[in-house]
């Protein structure tokens, strides 16, 4: 019931401040608020890894990356001299409707995977590379398992850098939107932005509602086993491995289908996306929300993520960041938001 009465008060949060933003001719913040909505995505998702599994990753902005680059690889990469010169797998992929005939800006013709398409691969590599990833790494414990996460990030981040298929420096751009409906699509069109916002706002209600079911299963109960006494918990029968490596996975399909919907909404992405700091940043806001505190990673995510990118921090953006998950390790390790510290903050003031 008060998970009900919670999920409620998110949704009706949501459309209350899309009513206020068109009521005031502010509706430019919507924009910020939908990328606000998927970085906050990828926020409840490492919330589940640290809070509950207990585990510190330093890579989800890798994840992030693998899901937005590939998709948007996918979506950019001609294809028409390949069908031209009678490649078998693309004319059997044409056969099967998976492509999207358009031209370009100059009027040459151009043929890419179905955005739709393109998100399923990255998704399911994403989960391949995650298991791949997670199977050797979440054998390691404490700042060991977090210097391979951040080795992990550091490799992403220098392909994506590198390689020229992901347009190296400059990133890629002019990907294609998602089409919903006829004439509705996900990208950052003017017209669509409200609808956009719901999309965004829809992805985060569905996320928080998996993660609040996981939490209070017998998964949940597992998963705190592990985060208090991993032996102890291994010595009761419970599968300390598979359940770590699953939590992790869900988490960077979680950080995959944000960069997924956040490239294609903004129609292009760089490599400062998959950079250390991002990561480094992720972490700080699930500190500061407190690490199995749902509800406050998601609070502090959405608050912290659009004061960001609203530029209120100016060039100290990533100064700031780390400045919070020193301050937080160092005064307040079970959160900013967590019900004890503002108990003693009470008792101390009265």
């Amino acid at each position: 019931m008060r998970n009900l009465i919670s999920i409620t008060t998110l949704i009706g949060s949501i459309v209350a401040v899309q009513l206020l933003t068109s009521f005031t001719g502010t509706g430019y913040y919507l924009t910020q608020l939908t990328m606000t909505a998927y970085y906050s995505l990828i926020i409840i998702g490492l919330c589940l890894v640290m809070g509950y599994a207990g585990q510190i990753s330093l890579g989800h902005a890798g994840f992030f990356a693998i899901g937005g680059y590939t998709s948007a690889a996918l979506t950019t990469y001609n294809l028409t001299s390949m069908l031209e010169n009678g490649n078998s797998l693309i004319k059997f992929i044409s056969g099967r409707g998976l492509l999207i005939a358009a031209q370009d800006l100059y009027g040459d013709p151009v043929l890419y995977v179905n955005p739709w398409i393109a998100a399923l691969l990255a998704i399911f590599l994403t989960v391949i590379i995650a298991f791949l990833i997670g199977i050797p790494v979440l054998k390691l414990k404490g700042h060991y398992l977090a210097m391979a996460t951040l080795g992990f990030g550091i490799i992403i981040f220098r392909i994506v850098l590198a390689t020229e298929i992901f347009g190296e420096a400059d990133g890629l751009s002019e990907v294609p939107g998602f089409t919903l409906l006829p004439g509705v699509i996900v990208n950052g069109d003017f017209n669509n932005r409200i609808f956009n916002y719901y999309i965004a706002c829809g992805f985060v209600v569905v996320g928080v509602i998996i993660l609040l079911n996981l939490i209070n299963s017998r998964v949940g109960r597992a998963l705190r086993a592990i985060h208090g006494a991993e032996d102890a918990a291994n010595a009761m029968g419970i599968n300390t491995s598979r359940y770590k490596l699953y939590t992790f996975v869900i988490s960077a399909v979680f950080a995959a289908i944000a960069g997924i919907f956040l490239t294609h909404y903004n129609g292009g992405i760089g490599p400062s996306e998959a950079g250390i700091m991002k990561s480094i940043r992720y972490v700080a806001i699930v500190a500061i929300g407190g690490m199995a505190n749902l509800w406050g990673a998601l609070t502090m995510g959405v608050l912290l993520n659009f004061m960001s990118l609203r530029g209120m921090f100016g060039s100290y953006d990533d100064a700031v960041f780390g400045a919070i998950l020193i301050i937080i390790m160092l005064f307040a390790p079970d959160g900013l938001l967590h019900l004890s510290i503002w108990r003693k903050l009470r008792k101390k003031i009265l």
